[in-house]
Parts: C-alpha cells; structure tokens; sequence
C-alpha cells in the first residue's frame, strides 16, 4: 500500500502543477499529503487499515473518514486506491460494532487513552464520547466510494452489523431521557466540556424527531442536545445507508426504518432548527433542546453549519443556507475572528480569536467564487509559521501561536481545497443523494 499513497502522491502534485501557478502551492500538498496519510496509516493483522489523528496515537472515525478522503479522485487512476479505500471502512465498520457510542479507538485493546472514564469502557476504546456524525461518518465515506467506483464490495456482514447499530442508536437517542443509557463524565479533566452535565445524562430535551448528541464534532459536549448540523448530516447518511442496504444486502425492512428515520429528523430540522433573523431571513440554529432553548454560533468541526453543501445535505445556492453562511461569516457568530492576519471561523475547544484551516478549507469547498477560494488558499499558506503545514488552529493576530502542529484532518483538508480548485472534487459538482432542500 505504500506503493498506492506514493503513485497517489504523484498524481495529486502532477494535478496541482499543471493547475497552479508556482511552486508554492505544490510544495505545501506534498508535505499536507505525507503529513496525512502515510505517516498515520498502517495495516492490522486482520487486513484492515488504522489511521491515526496526528499527534494522537488513537483513531477517530471522523478524522479518518475525512483524512482518506483526497484519495478518491485517483480511484480510477491509481490502482489500489479502491481496496485502501475499503480497508479504512472495514476497521471503521469494526468499531462500530464494538461500541456504536464511542468517536475513537485503540488499534489493539492495550487501554491506552482516557481510562478515568466513566463509565468504564472497552480496552479497545480510547474514548466514548457520543457524537452522531461520528457515527455515521463511515458509511458516508463508503457511499461516496461506491458513487466514484461503483465498489461495495466493502459492505458485507460487518457493515450490515454497524448499519444495525447505528440505526438503534440514532432511533433510541430521539427519545433520550427515557429510552437512553447513556452517560458520559471525566472526573478527573478540568474542561468543563469534557463532560456532560446532570450526572452525565447531558443536555435535557424532548422529543422532537431529531437525534440527541452528547459531543458536538469538536469533542465539547453540546449545549442544547440537538446539534443541527449533526442532524442534517444524520439524515443525509440515512439515506445513503438505505441506498446501500438494498443494494448491497437486500434488506428493505431494516432500509425502511432507516429511511423513517431520516423523515422524522427532517421534520423536526423544519420545526425546530430554523430561526428568522429580522434583517437576513431563515437561517439555521446551531443546537436546540425542544424545550425552547436554542444557540446560534458555528464551530470549525464538521459538521459545521458551514459544511452543510460540502456534505450534500442542501446545495450551496440554497437561501436558508445562504442566510445561515453570511452569519456564520459574521461577527453574529461568537467563533469568527478577525485580525491583522486573516479572518475565519474558530471553536470554543482552542483559544479565543484562534481560526481553524480546516474551517478555511471548508469556507473555500462551499463557496461559488473562484476569488473567495483564491483568497482562502493565500490565507492557508501564510499561516503555518514556517512549517510548511497546516494546523489544528492559529491566532488571526500571529500565526506563530498555534496548537496542534501534527493535526492531519487539516492536512488531508488542505488537500481536498486544492484538488477542488484543480477541477477535481471528490464529489462532482451538484451530487446531493438524498440531500435536505
């Protein structure tokens, strides 16, 4: 397989030259790409592939999904992308079945990671704190595999398992304070985000056809219960995972509720995840409870609000879309900071007035203007403090202050920017299987 990331690595510099102007860009996919997979991934005995986060010796099924994801353009061109591809979703789908309410794991069941934890967890889990985008971020990755190649052979009894549990899951935590036990706390951490409030219950809610997080996709728990963007990826993948159990499996009882499901999550985006701002119009809230409560900001994690084209949950023209965009991009959003040396969106999980590259990226992947993208791009490479890759956050006043410095979702982020600006998206233009709007 090293021989698949070198001939991939060819390809996407070969890409980025004939398409770019300069060395500049080239150099910084070059070292963005060795930083995001082939210094992460390696091969377990059982032929499945684990891919670590960076400077985290645990893999998160969210990053990991999105760490593999510059890989799919070369699918057709490279052999051997396909079954790199399909080993990635085949630990993903492992995990899953082990525990459906963890976000990251252990390659062996060494106890390694935060072993304070309470309830105590499996050796093999790092950490077990329940995000549903976390949750269906695998099969994501394996429906866009099966729509760039048309490959499923990725899914056979072990997925057919995961899609079990994550169907369970996500219909028992629509219904939270009496169907769920799950609690989460850190007794020994001093982040107040590192646990869930009420004895690890979490955020208080009531029905309302949407799916209950414990986490928001930075990690911190949720304020509100109901993470909007969650939800509408949720329901993006419910479709996609219906799509793929008839296909694949046969199974049109266990497609029906995931398809149910995804109904009732729609519904209640419609109900309950919207606002009118007086002087923009509808846009989307970013986490409500049912019980009136409701937040308005956006976070550099995807899901993010920002994130929802780029995830094939609306289309980028979208005007509730359009509306939540401009906010987002504005100082309504408590997270996006401006400074002498840039502006973006940041995250209550690092510093105040410190902007992420992966919301960068994500701005520039969902936005129409070939100017905006330019101007995104620029602002990526001079912020790296020297170091010739991205970051997990900067300082908008000094790009020299940064956190994380080996955070390859970031990295592979960067990737994907550049390969869309080369006129090779992972995702053609418009594919919005199954998408809300």
């Amino acid at each position: 397989m090293l021989k698949v990331l070198a001939d991939v690595r060819e390809a996407l510099l070969d890409t980025v030259a004939d398409h770019m102007s300069g060395s500049r860009v080239t150099a910084f996919a070059a070292a963005c790409f060795d930083q995001s997979l082939p210094s992460t991934l390696s091969f377990l005995d059982d032929g499945s592939a684990f891919v670590v986060t960076g400077d985290i010796p645990a893999m998160w099924l969210r990053d990991s999904a999105c760490q593999v994801r510059p890989l799919l353009p070369f699918a057709a061109q490279v052999p051997g992308v396909v079954d790199l591809v399909s080993a990635v979703v085949a630990r993903q789908m492992r995990q899953i079945v082990l525990d459906p309410y963890a976000n990251a794991f252990n390659a062996s069941p060494d106890n390694a990671g935060h072993r304070s934890d309470q309830p105590p967890v499996s050796p093999w889990v790092w950490e077990r704190k329940y995000e549903v985008d976390s949750l269906v971020h695998p099969f994501h990755l394996g429906y866009l595999l099966y729509r760039t190649t048309g490959h499923t052979a990725w899914f056979g009894q072990d997925a057919l398992a995961a899609s079990r549990a994550v169907v369970d899951v996500i219909e028992c935590e629509q219904d939270h304070e009496t169907r769920s036990s799950y609690r989460f706390t850190r007794p020994d951490s001093p982040v107040a985000s590192d646990t869930l409030v009420r004895d690890g219950r979490g955020p208080q809610t009531v029905p309302t056809g949407l799916t209950w997080s414990g986490f928001r996709p930075s990690d911190d728990a949720t304020r509100c219960g109901y993470n909007i963007p969650g939800n509408a990826f949720a329901a993006q993948v419910l479709a996609e995972m219906a799509e793929l159990l008839e296909l694949c499996c046969g199974d049109p009882v266990l497609a029906g509720r995931a398809r149910r499901i995804r109904a009732d999550i729609l519904a209640g985006l419609d109900q309950y995840g919207r606002f009118h701002h007086p002087e923009q119009g509808d846009a989307w809230w970013y986490e409500v409870d049912g019980r009136g409560g409701a937040l308005f900001m956006d976070d550099a994690n995807v899901p993010s609000l920002l994130s929802l084209p780029w995830l094939g949950c609306c289309a980028a023209d979208d005007p509730v879309y359009l509306t939540t965009r401009a906010l987002v991009l504005s100082a309504a959003n408590p997270y996006y900071f401006r400074g002498s040396c840039g502006s973006g969106v940041g995250s209550p999980h690092t510093p105040d007035g410190h902007i992420w590259p992966i919301a960068l990226c994500v701005q520039g992947l969902t936005s129409t203007s070939r100017c905006e993208q330019e101007m995104l791009l620029e602002q990526l490479l001079s912020s790296d403090a020297g170091t010739g890759v991205m970051h997990e956050s900067f300082s908008c006043h000094d790009p020299a202050v940064f956190t994380r410095g080996w955070f390859a979702w970031a990295d592979a982020m960067f990737c994907e920017l550049v390969l869309a600006m080369c006129g090779r998206p992972v995702v053609s233009p418009g594919f919005q299987a199954g998408g809300h709007g």
